[in-house]
């Protein structure tokens, strides 16, 4: 099993294989076009020609980047995929120098056990929320924030931040 950076021509089947999971309510969807625009963060995990599996690692700031979009496929799961995923995740902000990692999830247990510790959503900058208003649930979000802090532990909240942390 090998994880690799995603291509283009894996964008469709990763489209097909968020949205499945999107469309039971286990994650946000995706539009293919935001797929596209943001390749260079996806990595997958493909069966032949198949991606059976993707995540993205998208950093919004000099020391924070967020898992998204981890989805593995129907009978390809509980067989450390995801977990694979993820440490490829931890691994590339390592590289870039991110201090911190957060998620917004429904299955918060599978981060715990990655590293991940739950957090207060007011804990997290504005930043992370500039794509909110395109969820369906905005704004009653009801995503599980998680983090793991990879340099010395700091607070979330920015100082250009302070003050004016924006909820759901």
């Amino acid at each position: 099993m090998r994880v690799e950076k995603a291509k283009i021509g894996d964008a469709s089947q990763m489209h097909r294989l968020i949205n499945r999971f999107a469309a039971q309510g286990e994650m946000l969807p995706r539009a293919l076009s935001e797929i596209y625009e943001n390749i260079r963060d996806y990595f997958v995990v493909r069966n032949g020609e198949e991606v059976i599996a993707c995540v993205a690692l998208h950093v919004s700031w000099s020391d924070l980047a967020e898992i998204k979009s981890l989805a593995v496929a129907d009978g390809c799961k509980e067989r450390g995929i995801g977990t694979l995923l993820v440490k490829t995740c931890i691994d590339e902000a390592m590289e870039l120098g991110i201090s911190t990692i957060f998620c917004l999830t429904y299955k918060p247990a599978f981060f715990e056990k990655c590293g991940f510790e739950l957090v207060d959503k007011t804990m997290l900058p504005r930043k992370v929320w500039g794509e909110c208003y395109k969820c369906p649930k905005f704004p009653d979000c009801d995503e599980v924030p998680l983090v793991v802090h990879l340099g010395p532990a700091r607070s979330l909240i920015d100082e250009n931040d302070a003050g004016t942390n924006n909820t759901h």
